[in-house]
């Protein structure tokens, strides 16, 4: 498998597993006081923002050849993980 392939499933599983993050926690904002509900609702938004952005890199990333991804690939792979650790410091916020 492909260096290019094997970077698209990584953030097709991340972005999975956000989604399913995203699930979890809107239900649970249902179940939540008020204040809570606005906290939850609004980290929810950034993270719902930072998989938006992250399906963006995958699509990028399909849009590359092999040989232009060569030469791409350090850039991708910066912006997904910026990407990443905004999200994952905004789902950090919402399991608390």
């Amino acid at each position: 498998m492909k260096d290019k392939e094997i970077y698209q499933r990584k953030i097709q599983a991340q972005l999975d597993e956000w989604r399913a993050d995203i699930d979890k926690l809107k239900a649970r904002a249902s179940g939540a006081g008020a204040d809570s509900q606005l906290e939850i609702n609004k980290n929810l938004r950034i993270l719902e923002s930072k998989v938006e952005e992250g399906k963006e890199k995958f699509l990028e990333i399909s849009r590359y050849g092999e040989a232009a991804w060569d030469s791409a690939s350090e850039s991708v792979r910066s912006g997904w993980e910026s990407v990443k650790s905004e999200a994952n410091d905004a789902l950090t916020k919402l399991k608390r």
